[in-house]
């Protein structure tokens, strides 16, 4: 199912992944008569299997009339019919590449990985080789379900180039529906660890705010507070430790917007330490001492990007039904960054 009527409103090199996808569309000929709905697919899907078409259908990513169809509706003249699935077109031809990647989890149906800082999920302009997509292409290349015209295997929701943390991957067709439409959902919970600029009022609070591409740069985002552009964001937050001239924080996704935790702080006037597109590369606080100049500089170089971990991810196995969850460790160099500022603030007191 690669054939695709629009593209995406929202696509760049790394984005949080809360879309599905319109593959195909489909308008029932006047003097159809009654026919089962996977049964009318395969024939006009030639390329499709019919247990592709089943499990779309199973996990809701078939709409009839924009409301999701099981396989055993009657299609009938008129109806409008639309497959649905978590990833984009793609326009390139995936290579599969034998590149150490770190699993967590897996079994029969899952893969759970925690993406090191640096790797670029999915290929797109400029990243065609050495992503994520393309280790997994490479692990699942012989797996029934992902061969031919799957372009990015199993992979339902992404994370930043430079964020680490945890990913989850589908190794079957039914798996990769069932938790597209729990991403899609906003069922899945998400936190974030982040180390952003300045001292936060509160210990807990929310963040709202459309967002949307910035209307001068569409290579990053930006906040519309009266919803004029975008989509809604929400973002929960909770102060977990107060170091001085920066907090560290866990962050709640209720929703899953393009850039939205950095592009959110960065809207509150507390941007992601490091994060050099949303303006955190500099030094927003503190003094103007050499000795605390350098100190910074010194953070910078610790941690050479924006200062952001998915540390857990709970969401329903799509083959058992039940509640599933996985937490990790913040990376080295996320960790001796917020220890230096530990030890930066004991040694101030």
């Amino acid at each position: 199912m690669t054939e695709y009527t629009k593209e995406p409103e929202e696509l760049s090199e790394d984005f949080e992944q809360s879309e599905l996808y319109e593959h195909h569309r489909l308008v029932v000929e006047p003097g159809q008569k009654l026919m089962r709905l996977d049964k009318y697919l395969v024939c006009r899907l030639a390329s499709t299997s019919r247990n592709r078409i089943q499990s779309a259908a199973e996990a809701g990513n078939i709409l009839v009339n924009s409301k999701p169809a099981k396989n055993s509706y009657k299609v009938k003249p008129g109806d409008v019919i639309s497959i649905v699935l978590s990833f984009p077109k793609s326009e390139k031809e995936l290579i599969p590449q034998d590149i150490p990647i770190n699993i967590i989890y897996e079994d029969d149906h899952i893969v759970v990985v925690n993406k090191n800082p640096g790797m670029v999920v999915h290929p797109s302009f400029g990243h065609y080789e050495g992503t994520l997509v393309n280790a997994l292409a490479y692990r699942f290349q012989n797996m029934p379900g992902f061969e031919g015209d799957v372009p990015r295997p199993g992979l339902v929701h992404r994370i930043d180039k430079d964020t680490s943390g945890i990913l989850v991957v589908a190794k079957t067709e039914l798996a990769l529906n069932k938790l597209a439409k729990q991403f899609y959902d906003h069922s899945c919970k998400r936190s974030y660890i982040a180390l952003v600029w300045g001292n936060l009022p509160n210990d807990s609070g929310t963040i709202t705010g459309h967002v949307g591409r910035n209307l001068h740069n569409r290579k990053i985002m930006d906040v519309f507070p009266d919803g004029s552009h975008g989509k809604e964001a929400i973002t929960h937050y909770k102060v977990l430790e107060r170091l001085g001239y920066v907090n560290l924080v866990e962050c709640r996704l209720e929703t899953g917007r393009t850039h939205q935790i950095r592009v959110h702080f960065k809207h509150i006037g507390h941007p992601l330490f490091n994060d050099w597109e949303y303006g955190g590369d500099k030094i927003l606080k503190g003094t103007n001492t050499t000795k605390y100049k350098q100190f910074v500089q010194n953070c910078f170089e610790i941690c050479p990007r924006q200062a952001l971990h998915a540390k857990s991810l709970g969401f329903i196995h799509p083959a058992t039904d039940g509640e599933i969850f996985f937490d990790s460790e913040i990376p080295e160099d996320m960790a001796k960054c917020i220890q230096k500022w530990r030890d930066y603030i004991s040694n101030r007191i």
